[in-house]
């Protein structure tokens, strides 16, 4: 289980930001940060602390990855030819924990990473139990058979909080979904605004 779970809230509350979209998040009714010192009036932060923060956002949306996974993938979209930001945005969003968030397959992707974890999850029928696993296009992603009555699982793919983004085809009837493609970063439901550019910006500098 990711250590994160308990305390996803938290990321909410350091960000300042409803990161995910939830109606549940604390930022909806307070906006200062976390602890004793979280009200203090904040002064203007410096280009590296929105640099900082604009990649700490990134973690912490898909599932608080750690500083060596996050640079890894970071690295990868540098080597890549073309767009560095976006590369980056398309390597997240090929993660397997990341596709069984955007197919509603679960509530979070918190539960995501576990739900993978626990091999309920089979890509192109065979089960897959890493979560960063990369979905290449073309890739079906299903609930396996003993899984798809979860309760969780059908709870999920009721919510009204968030859709299907078009760059995944998913058959909740089946608890199936096929990875069309690899998005961009305007594809990309996200609740908030990221910036990539300013990750980019961080690594050149650290």
């Amino acid at each position: 289980m990711t250590k994160r779970t308990s305390a996803k809230y938290k990321i909410d509350r350091r960000m300042g930001e409803n990161i995910w979209g939830r109606p549940k998040s604390p930022v909806n009714r307070r906006e200062y940060g976390p602890g004793q010192h979280g009200q203090r009036r904040k002064g203007k932060m410096s280009d590296f602390g929105l640099q900082l923060r604009a990649k700490q956002k990134l973690k912490g949306y898909y599932g608080d990855l750690t500083e060596r996974q996050f640079r890894r993938i970071f690295a990868e979209a540098e080597r890549r030819r073309g767009d560095t930001g976006e590369i980056l945005i398309g390597l997240l969003e090929q993660r397997l924990d990341a596709i069984v968030y955007r197919a509603k397959f679960v509530a979070t992707v918190f539960a995501a990473r576990q739900f993978v974890n626990h091999g309920h999850v089979l890509v192109n029928g065979e089960r897959v139990n890493v979560p960063s696993y990369r979905v290449k296009e073309g890739d079906v992603v299903e609930v396996q058979q003993k899984s798809k009555q979860l309760a969780s699982v059908l709870e999920a793919s009721q919510l009204p909080e968030r859709d299907v983004p078009d760059y995944i085809d998913a058959d909740h009837s089946k608890m199936a979904a096929t990875f069309t493609r690899v998005p961009n970063l305007s594809d990309v439901p996200y609740p908030v605004q990221m910036e990539p550019n300013l990750v980019i910006e961080y690594y050149a500098q650290n």
